[in-house]
């Protein structure tokens, strides 16, 4: 007896050390591929010649190092980053596995794991699909739901977009982790900007996820209304749905109370919103628009500025630092936004907060109005940032509340026990040495040819350069595009200053007395920066650069010019993805140079109301190569044939070639 009673004691005590030890080290599982699931490691495989340092986007080679005497200037607190294969491994690795804690968001409010959406059923389709790997995980619905007034069936398949390489027990880019007693999943970069070849099953890191359903996902969530901002669910749509009784109109009179809208109504609008997003889209401005825009490629080098109006132009790498803080510490958690909320989105502090978190599927993170507390003391006792409101690891910037050209969102993403801006830099320094996969390192007659109809054109006009870009921004008169993205950013001109921030050696959490410094702008052009904020215009699109555009079909800023392999009839994301037909790169490009074939894309897009909806077109960039201006069919299939090759090495070598 006594025997059987220690025993017990013993297992007792080992199931709560056990417990105890996963609660405190927080297990979990990301998948990081090996270069053997990779099609185009940059360490294992060529990669961009960017060795040496980065000193505020000024880029300096190691032999330029070794031949500069002074050591203030490429010091770490001057703003030179170190550049070598270590801290490119270093990138690569939080390019894959760091969430900077959105699980806690993601989870415990928006819910995506608490909606028809389980993560037992996640995981029976990932152990189902790891063998040969996946590019679009496809999942049976845990239970009925009807979802912005479309019914769902419990077992029903849905088609997530969700990547799964070969031998993975997770999706690529939703790392899984064990924190306070449950499962949380969050998003790292890898989610968007890598993919699963289909023929092979391995990674091609830095493709966009172009089947990626992110709107039909956030939907799916329980609270997708922790995303509304990023919808066209603005305060006057909000206040249909509240109902004040009297004595919440005396209360708020006070100051001690605010009325929330209808969680349930306020829910279904956002809902039919996020359903309208096309596959490999995502609405990343809180410009209360529901306008997506097409998922990027991350092979960065050389075409900067960043962001599809070009708005992160200032900082490290050239204001690509800037663009994956802008990311992760705006797209992953809204609160982040909520001292800007008043001004930004034309609602009050409290109420913005509150709706946020009145369903949110954690008891501990859901807001209960009728406690008649304010929401933000109630995100006071959860939240453990201290000096910004949200769940993400963040830190206020000099400027904060107000927002700057290198913290368009106000916050800035770090680890604790980490210097600013040290992470994001080394994703930056990744993300510059990816190179598409390519079998050769040179262009084939064939390609030569295309380049030169490319110049004959007058393509080489804009797209100039070995990453086939000059660097500028366009007005959206010019382009002739959906204008609503070009103009995202309109509403910051009041609350935006000059970009001040920290030496890059100041550790996280930043102390009391760190010194601060401006952020170097003199390269600048007021007016470019004007286009791509909107000030004082309709905004403008940036020229984008070409490399990798056979792995980033549909094209523009909508995503909207797609033709799949078959020409005759599959026309529009109406002909492609919205029928689970993968846009082909070669007939796209054509129909982005084709008047005729361009003119197809566009009726089609037209006859969808989601489409319309979510101001995805296909319009714009009416510069054409096909018989009407007077180029032949062969020359037409060359340039898409040379169009398709473009990278940096090939470029860079035929131009030596020429030069020589």
């Amino acid at each position: 007896m006594r025997r059987r009673f220690l025993i017990g004691v013993g297992v007792a005590i080992l199931g709560l050390a056990i417990y105890s030890g996963l609660y405190l080290f927080e297990p979990g599982y990301a998948v990081n591929p090996s270069s053997q699931l990779s099609l185009n490691h940059p360490l294992d495989h060529k990669m961009n010649d960017i060795l040496g340092y980065d000193v505020w986007g000024l880029s300096i080679s190691d032999e330029e190092a070794s031949a500069n005497t002074d050591s203030e200037f490429l010091s770490l607190h001057n703003g030179a980053v170190k550049v070598d294969e270590e801290f490119i491994e270093f990138g690569r690795d939080l390019f894959y596995e760091e969430t900077f804690n959105n699980e806690e968001y993601i989870t415990d409010v928006l819910g995506i794991l608490d909606g028809p959406l389980s993560i037992i059923n996640i995981g029976k389709a990932v152990l189902q699909a790891r063998k040969e790997g996946t590019d679009n995980l496809k999942v049976a619905l845990a239970e009925d739901a009807v979802i912005g007034g479309k019914e769902f069936k419990k077992g029903e398949m849905i088609e997530t977009g969700l990547d799964v390489p070969k031998g993975a027990f997770a999706p690529l880019g939703m790392p899984i982790k064990l924190k306070a007693g449950r499962l949380k999943a969050g998003i790292s970069c890898a989610a968007c900007h890598a993919t699963v070849d289909r023929d092979t099953g391995l990674v091609i890191e830095g493709a966009p996820n172009l089947n990626f359903d992110a709107g039909l996902m956030l939907a799916l969530a329980s609270n997708s209304t922790a995303y509304f901002t990023n919808t066209d669910v603005d305060s006057k749509v909000i206040k249909q749905f509240i109902s004040k009784q009297e004595w919440m109109k005396e209360k708020e009179s006070n100051g001690d109370y605010i009325a929330m809208p209808d969680a349930y109504d306020l829910e279904n609008e956002v809902d039919r919103n996020l359903m309208q997003w096309p596959k490999g889209n995502f609405d990343s401005t809180m410009d209360l628009v529901n306008n997506p825009s097409q998922i990027p490629d991350s092979f960065t080098l050389g075409d900067h500025p960043y962001g599809w109006n070009g708005f992160a132009s200032v900082g490290p790498f050239k204001g690509l630092t800037a663009l994956n803080n802008n990311v992760h510490a705006q797209n992953s958690d809204l609160l982040a936004q909520a001292d800007q909320s008043k001004e930004l989105f034309d609602i009050d502090k409290e109420r913005y907060i509150g709706i946020l978190l009145q369903r949110a599927p954690n008891k501990r993170y859901r807001y209960q109005a009728s406690s008649q507390e304010l929401p933000s003391t109630f995100l006071e006792k959860i939240d453990h940032n201290e000096t910004v409101p949200g769940f993400n690891d963040m830190f206020r910037p000099p400027t904060y509340p107000y927002l700057s050209l290198f913290t368009p969102n106000g916050t800035v993403i770090g680890s604790e026990g980490h210097q600013v801006l040290e992470e994001l830099n080394a994703i930056s320094a990744y993300q510059n040495a990816l190179k598409p996969p390519s079998e050769t390192n040179s262009y084939s007659s064939e390609e030569l040819a295309g380049r030169q109809v490319f110049e004959k054109a007058g393509c080489i006009s804009c797209h100039a350069g070995e990453a086939r870009t000059n660097n500028r921004i366009i007005p959206n008169e010019i382009v002739r595009a959906e204008g609503s993205r070009a103009k995202a950013f309109q509403d910051t001109e009041d609350i935006k200053m000059e970009p001040w921030f920290y030496p890059l050696d100041t550790p996280i959490p930043i102390p009391e007395d760190a010194e601060r410094i401006k952020i170097p702008t003199n390269h600048l052009e007021k007016s470019q920066v004007e286009l791509a904020l909107a000030y004082n215009s309709n905004g403008g699109y940036k020229v984008k650069g070409l490399v990798g555009l056979a792995f980033s079909a549909p094209y523009l800023h909508d995503g909207g010019v797609a033709v799949g392999p078959d020409d005759r009839s599959q026309f529009g994301l109406a002909g492609t993805l919205m029928k689970g037909v993968t846009p082909d790169p070669y007939n796209s490009l054509k129909a982005l140079l084709d008047r005729e074939l361009r003119e197809k894309v566009i009726a089609a897009n037209k006859t969808t109301t989601e489409l319309q909806d979510a101001h995805v077109t296909g319009e714009g960039h009416e510069n054409w190569v096909d018989r009407a201006s007077g180029f032949s069919e062969q020359e037409q299939d060359a340039l898409i044939k040379y169009l398709l090759s473009i990278d940096l090495e090939k470029e860079k070598r035929q131009m030596a070639t020429l030069n020589n």
